[in-house]
């Protein structure tokens, strides 16, 4: 039978005597006496019609009706804390899940993010990183930021950047190289794509295919950046996601030429209702990359 009366006092020092085994403790956590702890547990005892503890020498101990009811009101209690702590300033916050490729959160989302809470204060942002290979409905994302031709079966994406592709390298190495022939002496670091470097060479004239041997290959530019500023050889990367290395002098793009083999996308489940907190966020990242939303 359904009791929709039930006061929240009580519930609220039975789950408090449970966790601690003990009226006293849960008295001292509650800021009330020890009887009213003990008066209020028999209440709700007497309106459930069942023994909830029993009262041993030296504390509690559950019984089969105290140990069924604990878990769902200590499910409720969390659950109504979280809400409550989402609360701020009047208004409540919004979670938004966003999954990023690891280059353009370090790159370009990060160092901006700041703004972001500025302006929309009372979204919940929880961003988690990738290597460009992300399940948006298994991982729960609201959105998906992911590099390619814009082309996910079951998602509307919007474009958000292109990032052209250019060698990238510490200084010793860049100032050996002349023409881009030379990169042919090093080692080539490159992604999974196996197309990037040969449609760099062919953008730079060069008829004719990387090496087999010489290259490494990674699965995300910021570990295939570190082997570069490691010394280890050079990486085709986006100048665009590495600008303050640039800026530091730290790495150097030793020619200009670059090509586009795909771009930023912001991603969602065609299934997924665009909820505030996502119009929100997808206004603003519009807005800084400067592309009408």
């Amino acid at each position: 039978m359904v009791r929709p009366h039930l006061p929240l006092n009580a519930l609220r020092a039975f789950e408090a005597s449970a966790r601690h085994l003990s009226f006293t403790r849960a008295a001292i956590e509650l800021c009330v006496t020890q009887a009213a702890v003990s008066h209020q547990v028999k209440s709700l005892e007497t309106q459930l019609n069942a023994v909830l503890f029993k009262r041993l020498p030296r504390g509690l101990m559950l019984t089969q009706e105290g140990e069924t009811l604990l878990p769902s009101l200590r499910d409720a209690f969390d659950r109504i804390a979280g809400t409550l702590e989402r609360f701020q300033g009047g208004h409540a916050r919004e979670v938004l899940t966003v999954g990023a490729v690891g280059t353009f959160a370090v790159g370009w989302l990060l160092p901006r993010l700041p703004a972001f809470r500025a302006g929309y204060p009372f979204v919940d942002l929880r961003l988690s990183t990738n290597n460009n290979r992300v399940d948006i409905a298994a991982e729960g994302l609201d959105y998906a930021i992911r590099f390619g031709a814009g082309a996910w079966h079951g998602m509307d994406a919007i474009p958000l950047l292109e990032a052209p592709l250019s060698p990238l390298c510490v200084s010793d190495i860049a100032e050996r190289l002349k023409t881009p022939a030379d990169l042919f002496k090093y080692t080539l670091l490159r992604s999974y794509r196996a197309d990037e470097w040969p449609r760099w060479f062919d953008a730079a004239g060069l008829r004719q295919s990387m090496p087999v041997s010489g290259s490494i290959v990674f699965d995300s530019s910021l570990a295939m950046m570190e082997a570069a500023l490691q010394g280890a050889g050079i990486a085709l990367a986006p100048p665009s996601m590495f600008s303050r290395l640039l800026q530091s002098e730290a790495v150097r793009q030793p020619f200009d030429i670059a090509v586009t083999t795909g771009g930023y996308w912001l991603t969602r489940l065609q299934s997924r209702t665009e909820t505030p907190a996502m119009a929100r966020f997808r206004d603003w990242l519009l807005g800084a990359i400067g592309r009408p939303s």
